[in-house]
């Protein structure tokens, strides 16, 4: 990261907004957009959504000081799972699927470096063809948006990685870490 100068950060959100509660990711960007015009984080934060990640992600990875790839899990632990992407040793990808850690391993043979990156698997129950997000996914949801402001409230690996594997098992919103808090850009830690 650039010293005095706040980080750069992409959140990517992947998922598709078709099939139920895989338009998990691409809904908690939508979420997000609004909050990323105003100051200070219209100059440091990229969002993005698409369907699936693809190798051509890599581009965007390139600049970036943190990373926070998003996404729906359905054997997570409700309501998110917070946990670290490192390389893949064996990058594989095919023209339907390339994982985040492929993402990074491209990024460290072409660019010889990845941004600290994390992967955010917020819990979906229902992926039918033409549904809205579940009940159940929507909670969780909220979860993991008011996670993810507290995130950028403290944009630093260091405290990122403090908080990985969290939550616990309870799906009450305080039953969670949060970052510790410091000035706040976007929310009051409750």
């Amino acid at each position: 990261m650039n010293a005095g100068h706040p980080p750069k950060i992409l959140i990517l959100g992947y998922g598709n907004p078709g099939r139920g509660d895989d338009a998990l990711g691409p809904e908690l960007i939508a979420r997000l957009e609004p909050l990323a015009v105003e100051p200070p984080l219209s100059s440091t934060l990229t969002l993005l959504t698409d369907f699936q990640l693809q190798v051509e992600h890599v581009l965007d990875l390139a600049h970036q000081d943190l990373v926070l790839f998003v996404d729906a899990h359905l054997s997570t632990t409700p309501p998110f799972r917070f946990e670290r992407v490192v390389p893949d040793a064996v990058p594989s990808f095919s023209t339907h699927w390339v994982s985040p850690g492929t993402l990074l391993k491209v990024s460290q043979d072409l660019y010889g470096r990845t941004p600290p990156s994390y992967l955010l698997g917020i819990r979906g129950e229902a992926y039918e063809l033409g549904e809205p997000l579940s009940d159940a996914a929507e909670n969780h949801l909220r979860q993991a948006l008011d996670w993810v402001l507290a995130l950028l409230n403290r944009p630093e690996s260091a405290i990122w990685d403090t908080l990985l594997d969290c939550p616990s098992e309870s799906t009450h919103s305080d039953a969670y870490p949060r970052p510790p808090s410091s000035t706040s850009i976007l929310v009051q830690d409750p």
